[in-house]
C-alpha cells in the first residue's frame, strides 16, 4: 500500500521556486530519509505535506486520500504526526503534559464539562493522562514525566517529542531533524527506536536528517533535493555513489556505504 504520493509539487516564495516539480512515493512502514544541502527545500516539503504551506501546484495523498490545500489539523486527523527542527515543547508544562496535547482529535466533553470539572472531563483526562504515560514509557522518558519540559536537554526534548506523535496513532510521522543535539550513543538508540516504531506500530517514516550516519542506517530508502528539485531517489548505497549527490551535498569523502573516508 502506497502510505504517501507526491505528485508534481511546487513551491515558489516571491518568485523563487522552492519546490520544483517534486515526485515520489512512500510505502506503507516505508523510513525514507530526505538530504540535501542548506536550502534545498527539505523543510518547505514537510511544511507542505502537513498542510504549513500551500503549493503552487501538485497533489499530495496520504492513504489514498488526498490532502492537497488541507488545514493542518484536518491533516492530522487523517493519520499525520510531525516533528520539528527546533523544540516544540511547551515551558510551562510538565513532560506528561507536553504529551497528552499529541492527542489532537480532542476530547469530547464540551465546554460545560470543562468549566465545572464533571465527571466526564475527569475521566477523559486520567485516559489522556494514561495514553500519554504509555507513549512516554515506549521511548523509554517515563521517569521525566512531572519535569517540566523545559528541563530537559535539547536531545531527550527530541524523544519526548516523538511521544508526543506517537499518542495520536498516526500513521505517518515526519521527521525534521530528529538527530539535532544527539551523541553517537543517542543517535544509536534513535535508529534502533525508529526501528521498532514501524516494526511494532507499522508507523512510516519520512524525515530530514543531516547525520548521515543515522540516514545511512536506518533509512530504506534516500531522497536528495537540491535547490527545489529531486536529484536523486534510492537506496542509501545507490544515493552516495551518485556523481551529482557527491557534487551537490556529500563531497568526495564519502564511501559507498556514507561513511566519511
Amino acid at each position: 500500500m502506497t502510505m504517501l504520493s507526491v505528485r508534481g509539487l511546487s513551491l515558489a516564495f516571491g518568485g523563487i521556486a522552492a519546490l520544483s516539480e517534486v515526485s515520489f512515493e512512500v510505502a506503507e512502514g516505508e523510513i525514507v530519509g530526505v538530504i540535501g544541502p542548506n536550502g534545498a527545500g527539505k523543510t518547505t516539503l514537510l511544511n507542505t505535506i502537513s498542510g504549513l504551506s500551500r503549493a503552487n501546484q501538485g497533489e499530495i495523498r496520504l492513504a489514498g486520500i488526498s490532502i492537497t490545500g488541507r488545514r493542518p489539523t484536518a491533516i492530522a486527523r487523517l493519520g499525520l504526526g510531525r516533528t520539528f527542527q527546533l523544540s516544540q515543547l511547551f515551558p510551562g508544562m510538565t513532560v506528561l503534559e507536553n504529551v497528552m496535547t499529541g492527542l489532537h482529535r480532542g476530547t469530547r466533553a464540551g465546554p460545560f464539562a470543562a468549566a465545572f470539572r464533571t465527571r466526564r472531563m475527569r475521566a477523559e483526562e486520567e485516559a489522556s493522562a494514561a495514553k500519554a504515560w504509555q507513549a512516554l514509557s515506549y521511548v523509554g522518558m517515563e521517569r521525566f514525566a512531572h519535569r517540566p519540559g523545559s528541563e530537559l536537554s535539547f536531545g531527550q526534548q527530541r524523544i519526548v517529542e516523538i511521544a508526543r506523535t506517537l499518542v495520536g496513532e498516526p500513521k505517518l510521522v515526519l521527521l525534521d531533524e530528529p538527530a539535532v543535539g544527539l551523541s553517537l550513543t543517542r543517535v544509536a538508540e534513535l535508529d534502533r527506536l525508529l526501528r521498532r516504531i514501524r516494526d511494532e506500530r507499522g508507523v512510516t517514516f519520512v524525515m530530514i536528517e543531516h547525520v548521515v550516519r543515522l540516514v545511512m542506517e536506518v533509512c530504506d530508502r534516500v531522497i536528495v533535493l537540491n535547490y527545489g528539485v529531486k536529484i536523486a531517489d534510492g537506496r542509501p548505497a545507490e544515493v552516495t555513489a551518485n556523481r551529482g549527490v557527491i557534487a551537490a551535498y556529500l563531497g568526495s569523502g564519502f564511501d559507498a556505504a556514507g561513511r566519511a573516508s
